[in-house]
């Protein structure tokens, strides 16, 4: 346990600069509080301990402001930042070295049974207020920006934004080339699809226009 919590603290300091001590951290931190209150609840969970396991999490909930399901398995080295308004339902998988930041979802769509939920993969981070639905599974080292809504499966390496989410990045590296511990947390830096498509249309009426004129230079001689 004390293993755990040595880690989890270890991992604040690596991805929030504001983070100045370890005291601040212990008392101050609602993520650092609800992955080890889910911890408990999980345990009971597990054990059919459904109420109990439900009634902590209720507790986390008032305390932290972000509500885990019991049920929901979150893997080692995860960070949520502030946290407020984080969902994370029954069914969702979250993996090693994940970047959860406020306003995220992790949840169904509907009423079906089973599983419900999205299985994050390593070394995701989920920016402000998105929110990704579904049964379906973001792959390893993706990236999805702030406000986006994913409802499809993601593959590994990949930049989401808009809504629906659309990839608009696949870098083509190898995860056996990426460093774990130097996770990629410059979420602000994401291409904008409507801009880009903006200028590809700016381009083309600008060829239009050269072309248009060389015609009526070509007539007119």
């Amino acid at each position: 346990m004390f293993k755990q919590l040595k880690r989890d603290i270890r991992v604040i300091f690596e991805r929030d600069p504001a983070a100045r001590s370890v005291l601040e951290v212990i008392f101050t931190y609602p993520g650092f509080h609800a992955l080890i209150v889910h911890r408990t609840a999980h345990w009971l969970f597990l054990r059919k301990r459904f109420f109990l396991a439900r009634f902590i999490s209720q507790f986390s909930r008032w305390l932290t402001g972000i509500e885990i399901h019991p049920g929901a398995k979150i893997g080692q080295g995860v960070f949520i930042d502030h946290g407020t308004g984080v969902v994370i339902g029954e069914t969702a998988e979250v993996g090693n070295n994940v970047t959860l930041y406020q306003g995220v979802t992790l949840g169904g769509t509907g009423k079906e049974k089973g599983k419900r939920h999205p299985t994050v993969k390593d070394n995701v981070v989920i920016s402000t207020g998105a929110k990704v639905l579904g049964s379906i599974v973001i792959g390893k080292n993706v990236k999805i920006g702030a406000g986006s809504v994913v409802l499809r499966d993601v593959p590994d390496n990949c930049t989401v934004v808009g809504v629906p989410g659309k990839v608009v990045v696949k870098n083509g590296r190898k995860i056996a080339d990426i460093d774990v511990t130097a996770i990629d947390l410059h979420h602000d830096q994401l291409p904008d699809p409507m801009a880009e498509m903006v200028l590809c249309l700016q381009r083309k009426i600008d060829r239009l226009e050269r072309r248009v004129e060389e015609l009526e230079v070509t007539e007119s001689g």
